[in-house]
């Protein structure tokens, strides 16, 4: 009974340490369950049968959740040719794609913003960007639009900025930026991401 035991504890420990390599190198996530059969031999398994009998959890994965990064000067050649054609400076534009979508060509806001300048729906048209997702389209219909914004408010980056964020008329009602957390950290964001950019 003594010899019997062992063996049994050492295979325990043997099909242990298999199935522990098996999901360290898998690329998938798998529960492992254990069952033990009438002739007291335990099994190890990440696909239970339901004719084997009963398997309970042993070991439960998690998988990981993996967060996705972008390159922030994946799209510094677009961003460059529209800083060219609208005057806008290289390194603010690219402080805004920062704080709008850190470098998402995907993004979606809660409001329903798109792309890496987060360009509302209903502003696509008027900036003549036929797909939102297309990273030059949107960089170009962005940069257009905040051109427009300078413009307005005169130059002024912070003031510009908040119209990017909390709309012109805002702007226009407070004569600063106005008075909206979103918005103060907004601008706070994209010009401390300006002055890091422009030093690099």
């Amino acid at each position: 009974m003594k010899a019997q035991r062992g063996i049994k504890q050492i295979l325990i420990k043997f099909l242990f340490t298999f199935c522990f390599i098996f999901t360290a190198v898998s690329p998938l996530y798998a529960d492992i369950y254990m069952y033990i059969d009438k002739d007291g031999v335990t099994h190890f398994t990440n696909v239970p049968t339901s004719t084997a009998g009963d398997y309970r959890v042993y070991i439960r994965e998690r998988p990981k959740r993996i967060s996705k990064t972008y390159s922030s000067k994946k799209y510094d050649n677009y961003i460059a040719e529209a800083s060219q054609r609208h005057g806008v400076s290289f390194s603010l534009l690219k402080a805004i794609i920062k704080a709008e979508s850190d470098f998402n060509p995907q993004a979606v806001s809660k409001k329903g913003a798109l792309g890496l300048m987060q360009i509302m729906p209903q502003n696509l048209k008027s900036l003549q960007i036929a797909d939102p997702f297309d990273p030059w389209e949107n960089i170009m219909g962005g940069t257009q639009y905040f051109k427009k914004l300078l413009k307005r408010f005169n130059g002024n980056h912070s003031l510009s900025l908040a119209a990017y964020n909390a709309g012109p008329t805002a702007v226009d009602f407070y004569k600063s930026i106005p008075p909206i957390r979103e918005t103060e950290n907004y601008v706070e964001k994209v010009m401390k991401y300006y002055y890091s950019f422009k030093h690099q």
